[in-house]
């Protein structure tokens, strides 16, 4: 598996997760990729992290446990960092709307292949700074899963 991040610095990613196998999983395959991967269970511990290091990225589960999920870390996220991008990732597409997630995040339909993640997440980069710059406002929904 070839890696995703050709900079002199590794994409510093968040991951939120709180199924423990398959954050460690992607954790272990995003981070083979070239990232550096700071991997949480919760919010709260995302929240810490987001407050106290510098993130590239963050990648979040939808349903996280602890009274808040996934589209409310990324508004509280993107309240620390307005430009910070976002890609959800959930196994319930028709639990919420699209519309709340934050303006130029992607969303990630479960199961999905973590190999392919890394890529999305370089996207989602790259989506981030061309809307930093042009003061766009859009939305994208990525199906990646495993066939």
């Amino acid at each position: 598996m070839g890696a995703v991040v050709n900079q002199t610095q590794p994409i510093r990613l968040l991951l939120v997760e709180d199924e423990f196998l398959i954050r460690e999983m992607v954790a272990e395959d995003l981070s083979e990729q070239g990232f550096s991967v700071c991997a949480v269970s919760n919010a709260g511990d995302a929240l810490s992290h987001l407050a106290s290091a510098a993130v590239d990225v963050l990648f979040t589960d939808v349903n996280l446990p602890g009274g808040m999920d996934g589209m409310a870390l990324a508004r509280r996220a993107r309240e620390i960092n307005p430009d910070l991008p976002v890609v959800y990732a959930s196994g319930h597409v028709n639990v919420f709307g699209l519309g709340a997630c934050v303006p130029g995040s992607i969303f990630i339909a479960k199961p999905y292949l973590p190999s392919v993640v890394g890529r999305i997440l370089v996207t989602a980069m790259k989506t981030s700074a061309a809307r930093a710059g042009a003061g766009a406002n859009t939305r994208v929904m990525a199906s990646m899963t495993a066939a």
